[in-house]
């Protein structure tokens, strides 16, 4: 089985946006309209995460969730706003096959076990936003890529393996919208450090992008910019590769 490449898309007052290292989200379009164009496209599994819900408090919005899940005819996830295990549990009421979870775990990091306990580790997703310093050093990030944890990613994400996560999504917000290729180093070195599978996040801007993070040990690649915009000048078109350019990356 071909390792699964799946675009993450993000939600802001009910419609779509991209950002570029976590800042200055352009529309993008519709969400409903998306879905109905990627299930065209076959795609693997696809992720919809909402950058207000942890921010405002307000929780998921489960009216949209729903009206997606009705369109989508792909395994999807979804991350925000997502803060006990009765959010989750309605969650996957609705169809929802992940729950991500980013920024509660930081003050919470126990939800990945209650979650886990409650639907199975298959169903939690931890989501892990890093940034590099100047000297190099990795360190996780939660609230939008603002806030330290002072935590090197391979040891947060084995705490999250160990609590129950049953995959780690490793993101880089550096390079996050820039479509300058994967952070590789990251990527490998979640990769080795835990023994569930590790989704890539965060600059990928062709396939041979995707290529190298499974090569560097990645189970699975995702993708925002590269699925919703086309060319030089970025024009909005959601794509997705046909099957014969799946197999061709990952011969």
């Amino acid at each position: 089985m071909r390792p699964r490449l799946l675009p993450i898309l993000l939600l802001s007052d009910g419609g779509l946006v991209k950002t570029v290292k976590f800042q200055s989200p352009r529309y993008v379009g519709d969400p409903i309209n998306a879905v109905r164009i990627f299930n065209e496209k076959e795609v693997d599994e696809i992720a919809f995460l909402d950058i207000d819900a942890h921010r405002t408090g307000q929780g998921p919005n489960f009216a949209l969730l729903a009206d997606i899940a009705t369109e989508a005819f792909m395994p999807f996830g979804y991350g925000g706003g997502v803060r006990t295990v009765e959010q989750a549990q309605r969650l996957f009421g609705l169809g929802v096959e992940k729950v991500i979870l980013n920024s509660v775990l930081a003050d919470d990091p126990d939800l990945v076990t209650r979650v886990a306990n409650s639907a199975g580790s298959q169903s939690v997703v931890a989501s892990i936003d890093c940034r590099r310093s100047w000297l190099g050093k990795y360190s996780v990030h939660v609230g939008g890529g603002k806030r330290s944890l002072g935590r090197a990613p391979a040891e947060y994400a084995r705490e999250m393996e160990r609590r129950g996560a049953g995959e780690i999504v490793i993101n880089s917000v550096d390079r996050d919208g820039t479509m300058t290729g994967y952070d590789i180093e990251l990527v490998g070195e979640v990769a080795s450090a835990v023994g569930i599978p590790v989704v890539a996040a965060g600059g990928a801007g062709s396939l041979s992008d995707v290529q190298a993070a499974i090569r560097a040990g990645a189970s699975a690649a995702a993708a925002g910019s590269l699925f919703v915009f086309h060319g030089r000048h970025r024009a909005v078109l959601i794509n997705y590769p046909n099957p014969d350019e799946l197999d061709a990356i990952f011969r």
